[in-house]
């Protein structure tokens, strides 16, 4: 048995438990199984150990410990990501600030709130309508998602077209680095953008513990349509004709027929056409005014693109209708199968419609059930491919389907994301649109920040381990036990660290 192991986690413990109540340090290996991936579910890893921490000091406490011991961390929020960010590797441990969900201070005069890291966005968003305000990035996860979590993936959504990444709305970020220290960055500080810098930077730079966020009026007038098209390539060419009238509209959402068929089989169903091949949902904001200008526009860019139906909602309860099937539809495709890989990458809006066909001529390459539905604004595609992640050949097919995604929307003039961030998921794709100059300019700035290494390890930039030493489900497991009991566990049957099931 590796004693030294044993008694480096040991003492770790203690001293932890000497910080924190015990009962909020988890070890037992069943609990901790909990916390081996995030939403994206393809890629696993496995954490000695998890903190569920209250306040901003048990996160100090916690880092000084880690940082002493040389020992990896990664912050975890509700758990919503989709990139693998929040997945522990190098035996890291989780630091869960879902509990730190304090609205500190909503000003309604500044148009400001201060919030700890674990407030989930929808919350923050209803607290600050009671004042006619709204946070504006609005992820479909919003229901679940902290925004601590949004302010570490720089996260959208559908009204993100208009009102920008949540980086535009966190005017100052208060964050624990890997070494304890605190650091506040502001917005306007002068100098070098660290808090540009940290936002987006997907826990590797350190943890944010509290932020200040700009809210915004709510609309005076909103109208949300839906118009219905027989192909998907026509949608998309109705998102172009819409921008090229110089209309801003507040959302261009669009959901193809698989998507719509699973929305409205599930219980988020929302009266979509069932005999469409794609809804284009459209929401426009303003003055009353204004927005009847805009509606004809819309009117008549919509039906340049042989649109099949044109609705509108006539109240606030058909809106919440048309949106709720948007909202839902991820939730909607798990009645396809077990699992979901939700991809996330970039073209440009005028090469939509060529993205869409090569995206669904790799589904068929693969044998794969793909559907989309995505952010046609700004050109954010979501393709989601259902699989069943118990069959090995199968998920092979899905890694190398995504795989093929991406460098077809970076070659189109795209990027590897718009909203879920680069985590595991795309680390080994980021030398598709950065040179090795530029990548090694970003790792000099993160040991800059982190000399050892340890806030997240294994994220964003390229190190050559590939997505295996991820580790998958049966793998993970494995790598705890052989960790805590030591190396003679692997002659009681446990395979090699990497070994797949």
């Amino acid at each position: 048995m590796d004693w030294q192991v044993m008694m480096s986690f040991e003492k770790i413990v203690i001293q932890l438990k000497q910080l924190i109540p015990g009962h909020r340090i988890l070890t037992d290996e069943d609990e901790c199984r909990l916390y081996d991936c995030d939403g994206l579910t393809l890629h696993r890893g496995v954490t000695p150990g998890v903190l569920l921490l209250e306040n901003e000091q048990e996160v100090i406490d916690a880092v000084k410990v880690f940082s002493a011991a040389g020992v990896p961390f990664v912050a975890r929020g509700a758990g919503t990501g989709l990139s693998g960010g929040a997945v522990p590797l190098d035996q890291a441990w989780v630091i869960d600030v879902h509990r730190m969900r304090e609205i500190i201070e909503l000003n309604p005069l500044q148009r400001t709130a201060v919030i700890e890291p674990g407030v989930i966005n929808l919350d923050l968003d209803r607290a600050a309508a009671v004042h006619g305000l709204r946070f504006a990035p609005d992820p479909s996860s919003q229901r679940a998602c902290t925004v601590g979590g949004n302010i570490a993936e720089n996260s959208g959504g559908p009204h993100c077209f208009l009102h920008g990444m949540t980086t535009r709305h966190i005017l100052s970020v208060r964050t624990v680095l890997a070494d304890g220290s605190v650091l506040e960055l502001p917005r306007d500080g002068g100098g070098i953008d660290w808090r540009g810098a940290f936002i987006g930077s997907e826990g590797t730079f350190g943890i944010t513990v509290q932020a200040t966020v700009r809210l915004i009026p709510r609309p005076q007038c909103v109208r949300t349509f839906l118009v219905s098209y027989n192909s998907l390539e026509a949608s998309c060419d109705a998102v172009t004709n819409i921008i090229a009238r110089g209309l801003r509209p507040a959302a261009l959402e669009i959901l193809d027929r698989l998507t719509i068929k699973a929305v409205e089989a599930s219980v988020f169903r929302a009266g979509y056409p069932r005999d469409a091949e794609a809804v284009l949902l459209i929401e426009l904001e303003g003055l009353p005014q204004e927005l009847e200008e805009a509606t004809q526009k819309v009117r008549e860019a919509c039906l340049s693109a042989a649109s099949i139906d044109f609705e509108e909602a006539d109240d606030e309860a058909s809106r919440e209708r048309l949106w709720r099937g948007r909202k839902g539809a991820f939730g909607a495709m798990g009645r396809i199968d077990s699992d979901l890989y939700v991809l996330d990458a970039v073209v440009p809006r005028t090469r939509l419609a060529e993205a869409i066909s090569g995206i669904q001529a790799i589904g068929r390459k693969y044998k794969l059930v793909l559907s989309n539905v995505f952010h046609a604004g700004d050109g954010n595609l979501h393709p989601n491919i259902s699989f069943d992640a118990a069959d090995p050949e199968q998920r092979k097919r899905v890694l190398s389907a995504g795989d093929e995604i991406l460098r077809l929307c970076v070659s189109l003039g795209g990027t590897l994301s718009g909203e879920h961030g680069i985590g595991i998921e795309k680390r080994d794709h980021m030398s598709l649109i950065f040179s090795a100059e530029q990548l090694e300019t970003q790792s000099l700035l993160r040991k800059a920040v982190d000399p050892q290494g340890l806030a997240n390890p294994g994220k964003i930039l390229p190190s050559g381990r590939g997505c295996v030493e991820a580790g998958f489900r049966g793998a993970g497991h494995q790598r705890r036990t052989q960790q805590v009991l030591g190396s003679d566990s692997k002659d009681k049957g446990v395979p090699p660290v990497g070994d797949t099931p």
